[in-house]
């Protein structure tokens, strides 16, 4: 029987793991283990029986359309896949990795840029403009130059993306490993992103409350600036490298009993301009900087909300003029 049970696991694991298909597959299952069943009653030997019941029940196509999977099986068909390797899925994984902290850098030094010009501005206002704001840009550029080269970087994955693809059975279980390994890591850089984030506020509040220390407010303005871009660092490297594992995972349509993973693979926008998908790439990690930044310089949290509204008006205005 337990060759039956393979067998079975081995018809359907190119399909995807819906509802209809699992069903389809209890199914032939039960109707396989009765038919072994009646004829080992019948005084078969268990190798006549294991040879009968493939011979009648193996051919998916021919019972596809009783079991109501018929689309299904013909979609599998006739859709070509690029099947993506376990050493393809290694190499992936690293690239990804090094992507996600090459984009949390890019995002801690944006949000950090403007701690020059508060520090000049509370030290030494005669330099705040010169030396304040060419830092403000240096790490501005430094940090938008690590976006554009991280992700011309990962250009060689966008097969993923454009290509119907997919994984065999022993990747999806290794990028499971490393997913479940990566896992208490990824809880904890969120849990501390998020202390960091509270606590940022802390010593702004206290110098503020003290008397004769006003300059030392710079101090603590700073400290709220590197307390959050530290967390956002820990925030964007950690979604990042988890993407990894759940992209790779996306591609697997394996649906045995020990189901690996349940979704299908994940398209993304793409665009006619090169230059416009490379900064379409960091959209949104960008106007995340834009806000934090001019949210904790001004202090005007009612009002800055806005810059949301307006960055998904002009996302919906670039996609209606460059995408594909």
């Amino acid at each position: 029987m337990e060759t039956i049970k393979n067998y079975l696991e081995t018809m359907f694991q190119n399909l995807p793991n819906t509802a209809e298909v699992k069903k389809a597959k209890m199914e032939l299952g039960q109707m396989m283990e009765d038919k072994y069943t009646e004829l080992l009653q019948e005084g078969k030997s268990e190798n006549e029986a294991v040879g009968t019941v493939i011979s009648e029940f193996g051919n998916l196509e021919e019972l596809a359309e009783s079991l109501g999977i018929k689309e299904v099986v013909q979609e599998e068909k006739e859709t070509p896949k690029r099947i993506v390797t376990l050493d393809e899925a290694k190499e992936f994984i690293k690239d990804k990795i090094r992507h996600a902290y090459f984009i949390a850098i890019g995002v801690l030094l944006c949000i950090l840029s403007p701690c020059g010009c508060i520090l000049f501005d509370y030290y030494a206002p005669a330099l705040e403009v010169v030396l304040g704001c060419t830092l403000l840009f240096v790490l501005v550029a430094m940090g938008v130059g690590m976006f554009v080269f991280s992700g011309l970087s990962m250009g060689k994955w966008e097969f993923m993306d454009k290509e119907l693809c997919t994984i065999e059975i022993k990747t999806a279980e290794y990028v499971k490993r490393e997913q479940e390994g990566y896992r208490m890591i990824h809880i904890g850089k969120l849990t501390i992103g998020v202390i960091l984030c509270i606590i940022s506020v802390i010593p702004v509040m206290i110098i503020s409350e003290i008397e004769g220390i006003a300059k030392s407010e710079g101090i603590g303005v700073v400290f709220m600036f590197v307390a959050v871009a530290i967390a956002v660092f820990l925030f964007v490297s950690a979604g990042i490298q988890s993407g990894a594992y759940e992209k790779l995972l996306g591609l697997s349509y394996y649906s045995g009993t020990n189901t690996i993973y349940t979704g299908k693979q994940k398209r993304i926008t793409h665009y006619n301009n090169k230059i416009v998908e490379n900064i379409m790439s960091v959209y949104w990690p960008t106007i995340t900087c834009i806000y934090l930044c001019w949210s904790f310089l001004t202090y005007d949290w009612h009002f800055t909300w806005i810059i949301w509204v307006l960055a998904a008006v002009v996302e919906m205005f670039i996609n209606t003029i460059f995408k594909e």
